[in-house]
């Protein structure tokens, strides 16, 4: 987005260099990265940040609400709502496509939001291996609001640990070494000393919940979560699992952060929002009249992850096929701008903006970031094969 350093990047670029990349960034757990790498990170300008941020915290207003639990209280199925609910979600996020506007001005659009974590760890070793590997400039970094590595780490540690130990808290997923996200458990772990367990190995005795220590062998009490199960994953997976953990039944553990935040802060806050970064969003019962320029917008189940169900071109058919219109939502359709120049066709790009909230702060605070690059119809893995320069990366924003 920077011309300058996106010329002299791309100009001093070398598949050599792009190995040696990923080289750094696998060496610490070979072979735990499934998901393709982009070759280059996003380089963002202070203007784009400022635009970006604006939106962002219109939106935590909302967020930090009074009335927020209120009027998302019908956000969380019935059965998947978790006992012993929390004030507030430790881990939010923010996904936001790079757009032209109709003045031809880039500015962002927010596509998703979640209460829930994602690479926290993944992306601080991400940042380094990135400025091990390439020339960089040194006025831009990948931390928001003041922070640093070590800063950055102090918070994630003492909002993940809390007044526990690390080996009282476990990282908690569904066959966690099986997962694509799995490097993400094992920087979190190198970082933070917390274990993941997968959902079938938690012991249960009464509301106590207890795990095997991999290094002691010990059974070890388990005082909080880190949760990263996203129940529609779970659901999905139940007939292979056997016997596991039921989130939600109530137990004596602290949650990091509780599983009901992932559907309050969600698709299902889209349509509360009026922000001009913010596309227009209406859940499907509330429509009085179908829209004629149903090639403008998107649909989108709520209670569903990683783009599954979203139909990109909509069309009547589409929707008077839906039975359960109060859980999906149409959204005006975000044109993403094909702006990170690279040796062919040029990358779309989207940047997830993840914030940090301790019970001790009044507000959350925005910490790091992730992006990913695309030249297929829509960001993933099955739009872009046999593709180069797209796939997991990160931004540098200018400081």
């Amino acid at each position: 987005m920077i011309l300058a350093i996106r010329k002299s990047f791309n100009a001093a670029f070398t598949e050599e260099k792009y190995q040696n990349f990923l080289k750094n960034l696998n060496a610490p757990h070979p072979g735990a990265i499934e998901f393709r790498v982009a070759e280059t990170p996003v380089f963002i300008d202070k203007a784009f940040t400022k635009k970006m941020m604006d939106a962002c915290e219109s939106i935590v207003d909302i967020i930090t609400d009074p009335n927020f639990k209120n009027y998302t209280n019908r956000a969380i199925p019935k059965t998947d709502t978790v006992p012993n609910e929390t004030n507030l979600a430790e881990m939010i996020a923010f996904d936001f496509g790079i757009c032209i506007n109709d003045k031809n001005e880039l500015e962002p659009q927010l596509i998703e939001m979640q209460g829930f974590p994602t690479l926290l760890g993944f992306q601080v070793h991400f940042n380094e291996a990135v400025f091990q590997s390439y020339d960089l400039p040194s006025n831009f970094t990948p931390y928001l609001s003041g922070y640093d590595k070590e800063s950055y780490l102090k918070d994630f540690k003492e909002i993940v640990i809390g007044k526990h130990q690390p080996e009282e808290v476990i990282l908690l997923e569904i066959k966690p070494h099986e997962q694509k996200t799995r490097v993400d458990f094992y920087c979190t772990q190198d970082y933070l000393g917390i274990q993941p367990v997968c959902i079938t190995e938690v012991i249960t005795e009464g509301k106590d919940l207890y795990y095997i220590n991999e290094k002691t062998g010990l059974k070890t009490s388990i005082k909080r979560i880190y949760n990263r199960v996203i129940f529609d994953d779970l659901h999905a997976q139940v007939p292979n699992l056997g016997s596991y953990l039921d989130l939600t039944k109530e137990w004596n553990v602290e949650w990091v952060p509780h599983p009901n935040w992932f559907y309050r802060i969600s698709k299902f806050t889209l349509p509360f929002i009026d922000h001009p970064y913010v596309p227009k969003t209406s859940f499907l019962n509330e429509i009085k009249k179908v829209p004629k320029d149903l090639e403008n917008y998107v649909l989108k189940p709520l209670f569903s992850f990683a783009g599954q169900g979203v139909v990109i071109d909509v069309t009547p058919a589409d929707i008077e096929k839906i039975t359960d219109p109060e859980n999906w939502i149409l959204q005006k359709k975000v044109n993403y701008a094909a702006i990170v120049e690279t040796p062919d066709e040029p990358a779309k790009a989207e940047i997830r903006v993840i914030y940090l909230w301790n019970e001790k702060w009044a507000r959350p605070k925005a910490a790091i970031n992730l992006a990913r690059l695309s030249k297929g119809k829509m960001i993933g893995v099955r739009y872009n094969k046999d593709k180069e320069w797209v796939g997991g990366s990160i931004c540098l924003f200018e400081v």
